[in-house]
């Protein structure tokens, strides 16, 4: 099936619009009348431009209010459909697409209003051109999209089919398995949208997101679509104040990635098979300003360097099973999380599929005998390494010098890494979740919004089916008067056994966790009333406390943060506890914002 896109999914001028899409591949585009009506490019210019770029114009969009009760409404209508044709042939295309009537003069007896679409579908016939009809989800009589196909069906015209969108027929909750017997399917659209609980029309036009990345059952609607006949193409049609905001480029290879993504879905193997990433083999900090900042933080976390790579600038770390890269090469950037090394049973499968996802291959430079390891590019610009389960990347580094005895570092044993969390800009929040889940197989989790001390936090999970991997995404506020107390969101969190003990043994190294008020002790108090002891206990270390409704519990602690994208956190999970301690997000934003990067 071929891909297009609506040009009103895309940020800029009509040009702009059409250049992004044949760069990240579509076959088509619909073209949104308004981009036509404010661009000076007349349609045979934007028909030969499109050419040009090898993309075709599938259809023209939208013809709005076609029938009415009034017979001198319905005559300029028919003068109105008249020119719309005439622009559509101008385009190079056949096919005009027709919403239903939300007006309040809409045609409410089915055979009538068959008869009105017979006749502009005559009009239609006689400039070549074929009308697609959309049911709309709130329109005044038709809103179901197996209505419309009734009401196309007794009009009976060759010119005249039906349009199906997942959004019209999710959003309303609908049953889309019919469309599979439709007979005359003449255009097929698609977007997603989250769970949000609104109207349906402002969720319509502020809210869609491309397929996987929101809540609607677009598999099995797809399904529903290749079940029939169809052989038009998949189109996206996306209303979403972000993406109107955001590089059309980058918004683009988003959009082709999802359907790509949606192609695998509904039918596994249209991609490359892989496997998904099955545990960390590393986790990298970038830090050429304040390398030394992060050696004395993972010195006092109880790690120990171990090794160097061959090519210099670049540091091995330890704590039992657990990896930290530290690279120093040259940068000036305070420290931030630079790449996420993940395990795969085929990396090279893995690396494979995710270019056909239109993820970004880096070709980095592999000396003699070192391993080789696929990486990627997420679009936040964090690296993303796919090394074996066989970890022969270990051998990049040169083992140092064991430290004396006397040096060596205090603290409790880490058992893993249990998630690391990525800053986000604001238009790219979505982009990377779809990154995840496309690409590496997570799954998105609730969205959570925490009210912070200087704006709104919006944070989502996503984690591998066993939740061996854990990727968390947040975006915050970025006013200007944040400046010198920014919100610190990027860190990576590592599991003990022992988080009391190991509270104790960073302080003890000379490390500096957040300090943590006295109300939120009192609070603990009062919500959970814990032993006296066991409150004493998370109080004197600075370790806060949540329990889920299962009886689970979480235990952490947080470092100072060293830069807005870099600190730590420890944890400890109890009785099958699985959240992030949700909860405590505002205590340690505001003990943050108190302390700002060290």
């Amino acid at each position: 099936m071929q891909t297009s896109i609506a040009t009103v999914s895309l940020a800029g001028s009509l040009p702009e619009k059409l250049r992004a899409a044949a760069v990240a591949g579509f076959d088509a585009v619909e073209v949104f009348e308004p981009d036509l009506v404010a661009s000076p490019l007349a349609p045979k210019d934007v028909r030969a431009l499109a050419a040009d770029l090898g993309v075709r114009i599938s259809l023209f969009q939208p013809f709005r209010d076609p029938d009415h009760v009034d017979a001198t409404v319905q005559a300029r209508t028919a003068q109105r459909l008249h020119r719309k044709c005439e622009v559509v042939r101008e385009l190079g295309c056949d096919l005009l697409l027709v919403c239903s009537s939300v007006h309040p003069g809409a045609v409410r007896d089915d055979g009538e209003l068959a008869d009105q679409l017979r006749t502009l579908a005559e009009v239609a016939a006689g400039h070549g051109v074929r009308l697609a009809y959309e049911a709309l989800a709130w329109g005044t009589h038709v809103s179901d999209y197996r209505h419309g196909a009734r009401i196309v069906a007794a009009a009976d015209h060759p010119s005249l089919g039906t349009c199906v969108d997942s959004f019209h027929v999710l959003s309303r909750g609908d049953d889309p398995a019919a469309i599979a017997g439709l007979e005359k399917l003449f255009f097929y659209q698609v977007a997603d949208a989250p769970p949000l609980g609104m109207d349906v029309l402002p969720l319509s036009r502020h809210h869609r997101l491309f397929p996987g990345q929101g809540g609607f059952d677009l598999t099995g609607f797809h399904r529903a679509v290749l079940a029939n006949p169809y052989d038009g193409p998949v189109s996206l049609e996306v209303f979403n104040d972000v993406y109107r905001q955001a590089d059309p480029g980058r918004t683009a290879v988003d959009a082709l990635r999802s359907l790509r993504h949606l192609a695998d879905l509904a039918t596994p193997g249209t991609l490359p098979q892989a496997p998904t990433p099955t545990g960390w083999a590393f986790v990298e900090v970038a830090a050429s300003d304040g390398a030394s900042d992060v050696a004395d933080l993972l010195h006092a976390l109880g790690f120990r360097r171990t090794g160097t790579h061959r090519r210099g600038e670049v540091d091995l770390w330890g704590n039992a099973g657990v990896r930290v890269v530290v690279n120093r090469r040259p940068t000036s950037e305070r420290a931030r999380l630079s790449a996420l090394g993940l395990q795969a049973a085929a990396p090279h499968a893995l690396a494979e599929r995710s270019r056909e996802l239109l993820a970004a291959v880096v070709h980095r430079p592999v000396g003699t005998d070192e391993a080789e390891i696929p990486s990627l590019v997420a679009p936040d610009g964090t690296w993303v390494q796919f090394c074996g389960e066989d970890p022969d990347w270990l051998d990049d580094f040169v083992p140092v010098e064991p430290l004396p005895a006397e040096e060596l570092p205090g603290g409790t044993d880490l058992i893993e890494i249990d998630h690391v969390a990525l800053p986000q800009p604001f238009a790219g929040f979505d982009s990377t979740g779809l990154f995840l889940t496309a690409v590496l197989g997570l799954r998105g989790g609730e969205l959570s919004e925490v009210a912070a001390p200087d704006g709104l936090v919006r944070s989502r999970a996503h984690s591998s089916a066993d939740a061996a991997i854990r990727i968390a995404l947040n975006v915050g506020p970025t006013s200007a008067h944040l400046k010198g107390r920014p919100f610190a969101s990027g860190h990576v969190a590592f599991r003990t056994a022992d988080v009391l003990g190991a509270a104790a043994a960073f302080v003890a190294a000379g490390g500096q966790p957040l300090d943590v008020p006295q109300n939120y002790y009192d609070d603990l108090d009062a919500r959970f009333g814990l032993a006296p002891e066991f409150l004493d206990r998370l109080r004197a270390h600075g370790v806060l406390y949540d329990r889920d409704e299962d009886g689970g519990e979480l235990l952490q602690f947080f470092t100072r943060a060293l830069s807005r994208e870099f600190f730590v956190e420890v944890l400890e999970r109890r009785g099958g506890y699985h959240g992030f301690g949700a909860v405590n997000t505002p205590v340690r934003l505001a003990a943050q914002r108190r302390h700002p990067e060290a």
